[in-house]
């Protein structure tokens, strides 16, 4: 285990000397005293394990291709910007337009989140990125969402209580999202259908969540007894005609 003390250390300063360690050939990396440093494992891409003490600045992760970053407190905004592998392990709250153009890999956050979360998500090839949110989620979750799976669990929520803000899914023109409890049709996008989970669905929300509640240590056959609620899109190019004739 190699330690970096970033109390006071200016962000280049610090990525830099998680750089240094990885060339040196360290695997598993503790960052201490982590206090809003920006681009924490931003375009690595060698398969290792950075723990963080402490709040990460924006954009942890962006770009990042196969490290496993477990953040245990919150996180900011922008997190796994153009992710394209690796796993990201938030034991807090998260912020602001997580996932944003999100091609591979998994976030799971215990807590809640913020706005526009999973904005442009997508599949890539065989990559289905997938971010897991206990809490609840703010305005536009799933905005333009074009592949993957959000998953919304509201463990802390009273049954019947909204999960997510107003304009849910709004854009979504592929993937899926599950949200765990009841959804108001008025909330989301025009371009959203809003249905009960089939079979299939609960395989794979169970495959999901057994990852998840083993990265908190939750019970995922208690979180499984309240009923999920599926959404996809129901139109290709819901905003189509507004760029062409």
């Amino acid at each position: 285990m190699f330690e970096i003390d970033a109390k006071g250390v200016y962000y280049r300063e610090l990525n830099e000397d998680i750089r240094a360690a990885i060339e040196a050939g360290e695997k598993d990396i503790v960052l201490k005293n982590i206090n809003g440093q920006y681009y924490i494992g931003t375009g690595i891409t060698k398969k290792i394990n950075i723990t963080i003490e402490g709040v990460p600045g924006n954009d942890l992760a962006a770009f990042m291709d196969g490290p496993t970053i477990n953040v245990m407190d919150n996180a900011q905004d922008n997190i796994s910007n153009t992710m394209n592998s690796g796993k990201i392990i938030i034991h807090g709250h998260a912020g602001d337009v997580l996932g944003y153009g999100m091609r591979g890999g998994t976030m799971h956050i215990l807590k809640g989140v913020g706005y526009r979360v999973g904005i442009h998500m997508k599949a890539h090839k065989k990559q289905i990125p997938t971010i897991i949110s206990g809490g609840t989620a703010g305005n536009f979750f799933g905005e333009y969402m074009a592949g993957g799976t959000l998953i919304l669990l509201g463990l802390d929520s009273k049954e019947g209580e909204e999960l997510a803000g107003d304009y849910l899914g709004t854009g979504m023109h592929g993937g899926v999202i599950y949200i765990r409890g009841e959804v108001d049709k008025d909330k989301c996008g025009k371009e959203v259908g809003v249905m009960d989970t089939d079979e299939d669905d609960m395989k794979l929300i169970k495959e999901k969540l057994d990852d998840y509640c083993a990265d908190f240590d939750l019970d995922c056959n208690e979180i499984m007894k309240r009923p999920f609620k599926k959404l996809i899109p129901v139109s290709a190019r819901p905003y189509g005609n507004l760029y062409a004739y």
